[in-house]
């Protein structure tokens, strides 16, 4: 069904749990697996970067501890995945790692937000429904640790 699975990661509890539902659909289908971290940089962030020369090197550096945390945890579950780190706008991104790397699925964690919230800013997930060319799954399913692991063969 899925021959390569983009999965995108923040370390956050959403992103964790979208990490936890893609390997196992991973390990279910026997996709290849792509963990991506975009460092978002919109005017806003680049106007205090200027103020602060370290700041994209010291946010570089935690979406690397992030993507390193990342890789082990899939790694721990029976895969290997193809670790990339982009800068820019999230959906823009994401649209362009899925073109480059033909994945059919596309997997990010659901943030909820309260109705103000969601109506003053821009949704990624709305973003991504209208610009992938593949499937897109918002996760929110808690996989636990036996499914994953037992797939392993770590049970």
């Amino acid at each position: 069904m899925y021959a390569t699975i983009l999965l995108c990661y923040d370390g956050s509890r959403e992103g964790r749990l979208a990490l936890r539902e893609g390997a196992r659909l991973a390990q279910i289908t026997g996709a290849g697996v792509i963990l991506l971290a975009v460092v978002e940089t919109v005017a806003g962030n680049a106007l205090a970067q200027g103020a602060d020369a370290g700041a994209l090197v010291h946010q570089q550096a935690d979406f690397k501890a992030v993507l390193d945390e990342g890789h082990r945890r899939l790694t721990a579950m029976g895969l290997a995945p193809d670790v990339r780190m982009e800068f820019g706008d999230p959906v823009a991104k994401i649209t362009k790692v899925a073109t480059e790397t033909g994945a059919d699925l596309v997997v990010v964690g659901h943030h909820k937000q309260g109705f103000w919230t969601r109506w003053m800013s821009r949704s990624v997930a709305a973003g991504l429904g209208d610009a992938l060319g593949c499937s897109l799954l918002l996760a929110q399913k808690v996989v636990e640790d036996s499914e994953l692991f037992a797939s392993a063969g770590q049970a």
